[in-house]
């Protein structure tokens, strides 16, 4: 009985988790400033009037933040964090808007859609290609639900481990783009160790106060089912992409005919948007402290808010960062 009603209990309660966490308080400030006036103080009148007057049910459904990565269809070297805000339709169906960041002033650069294996399969071949898995994405680490408890995560990333999404592009401000220009190009999700690149994924966990490393580790008892046939389309030499009349580059595409390969070992990788970023510490709520860095890393000490947990070190990507000199690639 109790077992039952258990079972009954763990959807609401992973809900109701997803909806009091995930408020995003670590900042992810956006790629670029948008030209334009000001806003005149009548402007912000109208914003206070609609916050009160006006209701906002399909805002309001978005009550769950994920971030992750994603790469350019066919060009793998061009990779970007997303911030998924997303909204539960259904036990198979999920839709998410995608910002470069997590504060006021982030851009909404595009959409995912996220369906069950079962839905993914009744798709006509040549859609299945849009798609990509997510398996190794939880399985890696490398896609967390900040802030919610570790229990809920966990439970959350079983439910998308053998999911499948559909993400384009609409706002390329990852190529530091000031308007949305150009066409929406279609996204990926990487599908082996390797591929992300490496300082990427380390300033995120930095700022978020995780170890991608250490949630691979728990998310070992996730099972991972194997990949439908036809997801990751690009892995086969199918990489799908939309064409560009407007001749916007977006990204540097590989030469007619090249294959697809991970970012070259030995390659620079670029430096992080703010070095400052790799030394803003915060503390867990409720739970142990999370900064990590130290004054050889350049991080002053006072902006720690309790004792860094192990020596202090950084690795080689971060001291690399905040000393604004490019991080090389460990050959693999």
């Amino acid at each position: 009985m109790n077992r039952t009603r258990n079972r009954r209990c763990a959807p609401a309660l992973l809900w109701l988790a997803l909806a009091l966490g995930g408020c995003g308080d670590e900042p992810g400030p956006s790629n670029v400033e948008v030209p334009g006036a000001q806003k005149r103080p009548d402007t912000a009148v109208l914003e206070a009037g609609a916050v009160l007057l006006q209701s906002k049910p399909p805002v309001d459904a978005l009550n769950a933040y994920l971030d992750g990565f994603h790469f350019y269809s066919g060009r793998m070297d061009a990779q970007m964090e997303a911030h998924h805000y997303c909204a539960i339709l259904n036990e198979e169906v999920i839709q998410c808007v995608i910002f470069d960041g997590n504060t006021k002033q982030a851009k909404l650069m595009g959409v995912e859609y996220i369906v069950s294996e079962s839905l993914f399969n009744t798709l006509p071949e040549a859609e299945k290609a849009l798609w990509h898995s997510h398996a190794h994405e939880v399985k890696s680490g490398q896609l967390i639900a900040p802030d919610i408890p570790a229990v809920a995560e966990h439970a959350l990333m079983k439910k998308l481990v053998g999911t499948y999404g559909k993400t384009f592009h609409t706002w390329h401000t990852d190529q530091h783009k000031e308007l949305p220009v150009g066409v929406p190009q279609l996204m990926m999700g990487f599908t082996a160790d390797g591929q992300a690149n490496a300082a990427m994924v380390e300033e995120r966990d930095w700022r978020f106060g995780v170890r991608s490393a250490e949630k691979r580790k728990e998310r070992e008892d996730i099972a991972a089912p194997a990949v439908a046939a036809g997801a990751d389309a690009w892995q086969t030499g199918r990489a799908m992409q939309l064409p560009d009349p407007t001749e916007m580059p977006h990204a540097p595409a590989p030469a007619s005919g090249a294959p697809l390969r991970r970012p070259r070992a030995g390659a620079s990788l670029p430096r992080p948007p703010s070095a400052l970023r790799l030394c803003r510490c915060r503390a867990s709520r409720g739970s142990r402290a999370s900064c990590r860095l130290r004054a050889p890393c350049g991080c002053p000490r006072r902006d720690c808010p309790a004792p860094p947990r192990g020596s202090g070190r950084c690795s080689p990507a971060t001291a690399a960062a905040v000393a604004g000199t490019p991080f090389q690639m460990r050959r693999s």
